[in-house]
């Protein structure tokens, strides 16, 4: 038994400590597959889990970081075997499990997918947890019948991760899409990925009517509070939101009007216990409908030992698109 480099998080006196720092083999928890981890990514949980600003750890000490694409060391789970490429992301990783942060992770065989074929473990990790959250977000927009004939879909935070990421397929996928965020600076960026239009966010910041004027078919939502519930009133007949993060707060200052009197719907995206044949379909369709020249325009790279300021960096909106963390 040796050690490995990770980004551990402590308790301390006020608060938790995350630092890069040397772990031992032997405090690896259980699981049928040891990986060596050779990519992760940034995303806005990391951020939360690094800084504290929100109870996401669970258990004491972790490892950090809730993805991760590498190489199977060792595995006693009959799917895998030694040299499989695989992905991993959710499954509590980073929040109960130790996570990705680190040179080596043992996790469930049954949280592992295939590397699909044509991405590499950095495609798949530029991608992480936040493009598979929006590719899971468009598949429930499709499944709700919203289609590029139905109208605009609008994107929250689109300058984020998963904001990015939606914006990026929808436009390939052949939608209208109107961008929304803060950042009056990345306009040209959004347009680069496909955005028709851009928006301010502060017009769906103000507190929501019941109804208001229709203005998409569908959207992708990663901010949640008054920015959802302005959607919602604002979704055409029939239409639906599919809502999958809390930038802006927890609570849903809304009315059930958009429900009894368009017939909108509020669909929910979850991708940290996503069953297994979604996350599959999810990650081939990423596989054959994300345009890898956009992916790389919104990819940064940093180093292992960078990750607790990045952490910072992105609760703070001082972070555009996808962060990929090189590990080995």
């Amino acid at each position: 038994m040796g050690t490995f480099k990770a980004v551990r998080i402590d308790k301390a006196d006020k608060g938790t400590t995350a630092a890069l720092t040397q772990f031992d083999d032997a405090e690896l928890m259980d699981g049928d597959v040891t990986v060596r981890v050779e990519w992760s990514t940034l995303n806005y949980k990391d951020g939360l889990a690094l800084t504290g600003k929100a109870p996401v750890v669970r258990r004491f000490p972790m490892i950090a970081g809730i993805d991760f694409a590498g190489t199977v060391e060792a595995s006693s789970h009959p799917q895998w075997k030694a040299g499989d490429k695989v992905v991993c992301t959710g499954w509590g990783m980073g929040e109960t499990h130790l996570g990705a942060y680190a040179e080596k992770a043992r996790v469930k065989g049954d949280w592992l997918v295939a590397l699909p074929q044509g991405l590499s473990a950095r495609d798949a990790m530029a991608i992480g947890t936040a493009g598979f959250t929006a590719m899971l977000s468009v598949l429930a927009l499709e499944k709700h019948g919203v289609s590029p004939k139905s109208g605009p879909v609008v994107v929250t935070g689109a300058a984020g991760g998963v904001g990015s990421v939606a914006t990026a397929l929808l436009s390939r996928l052949g939608y209208h899409v109107i961008a929304s965020t803060g950042r009056a600076s990345e306009a040209d960026y959004l347009k680069s990925l496909g955005a028709a239009e851009v928006t301010d966010r502060n017009e769906l910041s103000a507190p929501a009517k019941p109804l208001a004027k229709e203005r998409w078919a569908g959207g992708v939502d990663s901010v949640g509070s008054t920015t959802l519930a302005n959607l919602l009133s604002m979704t055409r007949y029939g239409g639906a939101i599919a809502a999958c993060g809390l930038a802006a707060g927890m609570d849903l200052p809304s009315s059930v009007a958009p429900f009894i009197l368009r017939g909108v719907c509020l669909l929910g995206i979850d991708s940290v216990m996503c069953p297994i044949e979604p996350r599959k379909a999810a990650w081939q369709r990423l596989a054959s409908d994300l345009d890898r020249a956009k992916l790389a325009e919104i990819t940064t790279e940093i180093s292992l030992d960078q990750v607790p300021e990045w952490g910072a960096k992105i609760l703070a909106g001082q972070v555009r698109g996808r962060i990929v963390v090189k590990i080995l």
